[in-house]
């Protein structure tokens, strides 16, 4: 008799283990960090005060955001993260001038790549997106005291990120990582080129707004 339970209880045991092993299927994710940001140049443009300024920047801040992934296998993970960058736009060139606020918004789609097994207490990482990154409206006081204001403006960018998860015996654990996000501004014209057989054409220099962002946070997989 009780070898017919211990055996039956053997035999339950192992028929669970699958469910109580189960890798996890996705996982939520909130950071927070320091964001490293820059703007674009222009031409110079002679301002009211007497200086030239020729180049625009977000300013760096703070930062935020949240990301929602899903396992499509133990170490591949598809989701879509979101940060905001809550910040001042400055002009500068013969001197340097604070606009306004504005916050940058990022939205991407990524794929993950996470090292390790499902339930290793340290995980590290590398992710790839595409999306875009939204600039918001600025409003400013003009230097004759008009209010006027600078349209937001979205474009495509992409984003990379490397860092490590860090787990204990339960399903919350710790998040650190580095992100860049270089997002396609305008390109400026620099001259022709000339082919025998295609022509002459005009060729520009693409600029880029970049954020580069420190961040630590918390993460859950279930």
């Amino acid at each position: 008799m009780v070898k017919r339970i211990v055996l039956t209880a053997a035999v339950v045991w192992l028929a669970a283990m699958p469910v109580f092993a189960q890798a996890p299927k996705a996982e939520i994710g909130i950071f927070a960090g320091w964001v490293f940001s820059d703007g674009v140049s222009g031409n110079n443009v002679l301002a009211g005060d007497g200086n030239v300024y020729n180049r625009i920047d977000p300013k760096d801040s703070f930062g935020w955001g949240f990301d929602v992934g899903f396992f499509v296998s133990p170490n591949a993970e598809v989701g879509f993260i979101y940060r905001d960058q809550p910040t001042k736009l400055e002009v500068s060139g013969t001197a340097t001038r604070d606009i306004g606020d504005q916050s940058t918004h990022t939205y991407h789609g990524y794929f993950a790549y996470n090292w390790g097994h499902s339930d290793s207490m340290i995980r590290p990482y590398a992710l790839f997106g595409l999306g875009a990154t939204s600039y918001s409206d600025t409003s400013f006081t003009a230097l004759n005291g008009t209010t006027r204001t600078i349209s937001g403006v979205s474009r495509f960018s992409t984003t990379i990120g490397v860092g490590a998860k860090v787990y204990g015996h339960g399903p919350v654990g710790g998040r650190f990582g580095l992100n860049w996000t270089p997002t396609y501004i305008k390109s400026d014209a620099t001259g022709y080129w000339c082919d025998p057989y295609w022509g002459c054409y005009l060729v520009g220099n693409a600029q880029y707004a970049n954020q580069f962002s420190l961040d630590g946070g918390v993460t859950i997989r279930f």
